[in-house]
């Protein structure tokens, strides 16, 4: 097996291509060079006898000696122009010049000195002379100095667009390939173990791994390796990084590049860019070509024809199906490819034969983000006592690199504070800040304004706290934090099914703020826009999507593969005036449910509501005082019993080995309970 030779991959350190605001540069400092060397000079050569027959009737002011070249020129006044008969038109400005060899350069300046007498006995003004002892040398290069710096930059450019400093073949190099190589000489030191979670899609990338350190395994039972692996899934997964994965973990090449490097402005260098990806590949084979971003070149083709479309986008497909399985072979090849617009692809790419697997790699769940969160946890100095777990409950809906950076969010708080460790409360404010966006404190809220909000947020509490499927309260806050004003923050279950009474409790708690503003307020408020969008969606899903309606049961109405021009809909106008009843409907119902609910708990509504004003952040313990013990326990609801009985029991014992060591300090400890941690750490869900 080869290897290429170790060394600088020159690809690497590539500087920008070129730009053509050079070429607009070029031209304008041209313009000027032509500008400046046509000034309308003239210059006439003579021999020594007319030269001295002008300058004793004093046609001339100036004489430049050129002592070394043995020549002279004298510059002639306007009378004198007039004498030797030179253009006097008015464009040609510049000096009018006569030019001729001096007889001795060591006697030139007694014929001058005799000229000057004579000029001044006739009374005419004397002739200035310079001597230049210099060359033409700077003539030349003032002459010819912009034609050389055009072509050394034309010169540079080439270079630059073949790719570096020492490519071949100038500017006609733009075809070539810039994948990045990678080898077990430069690798990228990221292996399986710095991948956490994503174990099925793990299981599939290492296969192709073990299959090119050892295809005896599989090839003696007559089994073939896929011939290409599509990773797809919402940005911030992890695609990526397998990816670098399975370069560090590979031995054998592997070439990565950007879908984007493909399209260029030159017509056929997408195409020809990928015809030199794959005749590296093959030189290198066996090896591994990665191509980020794939949706950057591999649209469908055709899609809206009527729209117009990219013919040089769509030959560098063509390009790319041909090559990946045409009528050249491509043994020991692999494709990796890396998108999150998978409905984007032409059918032709995804076929069998050329990505025969699609990877998808979802969003973590909960033990995934478990796993997450301790590789991004290892580097950083946390409490002893942080729940991990609760952290990754805490963080439904998170991707990867959204968990590294609540982990980086957190430390930096920690270090703002100037804490020894990293605790739970700044991983909260952590949640909070990314969630929610940055805290506001400069922001000012009237006395009439923080009332509507409170009773906002105490509406959505009140009915998520109420109904079986709402999700589990962790706090709510009224103070403003990017755009809101408010929040409720909820550690929501994870289901793989969501029923339908699950979504109407979605909804319920969703227009339970805009309810409360209506019915303890009476007015309502622009701060439910965003409730009511989530609230309209859910309900245009019930109907559209899942076919929960009465009126449209059982019809799906959405085109998950993405293949519909768009145009028209794919119902009747009478079908559209049902869905929009519908909707309508499923909405008002649960308006008028969430407004009856807050009635039956009206009371308990308002003290939540006047505990907000007071406090402006309360949590789950202060709402359970309010409400009650949930009559629905989630599996989030049992975490926090379980983990308010361990704080008790540890209490407990801590006060048992106080009374053995301290007994004369027994009738003082009554506050013991509310003692805080050792390292000052509240439990999961209580009050920070």
């Amino acid at each position: 097996m080869n290897f290429p030779k170790p060394g600088k991959n020159r690809n690497q350190d590539r500087k920008p291509l070129f730009n053509m605001y050079w070429m607009y540069g070029l031209i304008i400092l041209s313009l000027l060079a032509l500008y400046y060397f046509q000034d309308g000079s003239q210059t006439k050569d003579v021999n020594w006898s007319d030269f001295e027959k002008a300058a004793l009737a004093g046609d001339m002011d100036k004489i430049m000696v050129f002592a070394q070249n043995g020549t002279a020129e004298g510059f002639l006044t306007e009378q004198g122009a007039k004498n030797q008969h030179f253009d006097m038109s008015p464009q040609m400005t510049g000096d009018k010049k006569i030019k001729t060899t001096i007889p001795s350069s060591d006697k030139i300046q007694d014929k001058i000195d005799i000229w000057n007498a004579k000029l001044s006995a006739e009374g005419k003004p004397e002739i200035k002379v310079n001597y230049e002892k210099g060359s033409d040398l700077m003539k030349v290069i003032w002459y010819f100095g912009p034609i050389i710096l055009i072509i050394v930059v034309m010169v540079f450019m080439s270079k630059r667009m073949s790719g570096g400093a020492g490519g071949t073949g100038g500017i006609f190099n733009v075809g070539k390939s810039k994948a990045t190589v990678f080898d077990k000489n430069n690798g990228t030191n990221v292996t399986f173990k710095d991948v956490a979670g994503l174990a099925e899609a793990k299981v599939e990338i290492e296969e192709i791994v073990e299959f090119l350190k050892n295809p005896q395994r599989y090839t003696e039972l007559g089994a073939k390796i896929p011939k290409g692996a599509l990773l797809v899934g919402p940005p911030g997964t992890g695609k990526t990084l397998l990816a670098k994965a399975v370069a560090g973990e590979a031995d054998v090449p592997f070439l990565s590049v950007s879908g984007s490097d493909f399209v260029e402005m030159f017509v056929g260098v997408g195409a020809a860019r990928v015809r030199d990806l794959f005749k590296q590949a093959k030189e290198k084979a066996p090896c591994i070509v990665f191509i980020d971003e794939i949706d950057a070149v591999g649209r469908a083709r055709g899609r809206n024809p009527n729209m117009g479309s990219n013919d040089e986008r769509e030959n560098t497909l063509n390009q790319m199906l041909t090559a990946m399985d045409g009528f050249q072979s491509n043994n020991g090849v692999i494709c990796l490819a890396a998108t999150n617009r998978a409905d984007m692809l032409d059918k032709a790419l995804l076929r069998p034969g050329r990505f025969d697997r699609q990877i998808y790699v979802d969003l973590p769940e909960l033990s995934d983000r478990v796993e997450i969160f301790n590789v991004h946890l290892r580097n950083i100095k946390c409490n002893s006592k942080l729940d991990v777990e609760q952290l990754a409950r805490q963080t439904q809906g998170f991707s990867g690199a959204d968990i590294a950076n609540v982990c980086n969010e957190a430390a930096l708080i920690a270090a703002r504070y100037n804490k020894d460790s990293v605790d739970w409360s700044d991983f909260m404010k952590a949640i909070d800040r990314i969630v929610g966006g940055l805290e506001k404190k400069s922001r000012i809220i009237t006395d009439e304004e923080k009332l509507a909000i409170a009773t906002h947020e105490a509406g959505h509490a009140t009915i998520t706290w109420m109904t079986k499927y709402g999700n589990p309260l962790v706090k709510v806050t009224i103070v403003p934090r990017g755009r809101a004003l408010g929040a409720a923050w909820y550690a929501p279950e994870e289901r793989q099914i969501i029923p339908t009474q699950a979504l109407l409790d979605t909804m319920c708690g969703l227009l339970g703020g805009r309810a409360a503003e209506d019915l303890f307020l009476g007015q309502i408020g622009t701060g439910a826009s965003d409730d009511l969008e989530k609230c309209t969606k859910i309900a245009r899903s019930l109907v559209l999507v899942y076919g929960m309606s009465e009126k449209l049961p059982n019809l799906n109405y959405n085109d998950s593969t993405g293949q519909e021009m768009g145009f028209t809909k794919p119902y009747s106008d009478d079908t559209a005036k049902t869905i929009d009843a519908e909707v309508k409907r499923i909405v008002n119902e649960q308006y008028e449910r969430a407004k009856e609910i807050l009635r039956q708990y009206a009371a308990q509504h308002n003290q939540i509501r006047d505990l907000l004003v007071e406090k402006e952040v309360i949590f789950h313990d202060d709402v359970e005082k309010i409400l009650g013990k949930r009559q629905w326990k989630s599996r989030t609801d049992e975490i926090i019993e379980i983990n308010r009985k361990e704080e008790a029991d540890r209490k407990t014992r801590a006060i048992e080995s106080s009374v053995r060591v301290k007994p004369e300090v027994t009738d003082n400890n009554d506050s013991a309970d509310d003692a805080p941690d050792d390292d000052g750490t509240p439990p999961p869900f209580t009050r920070q």
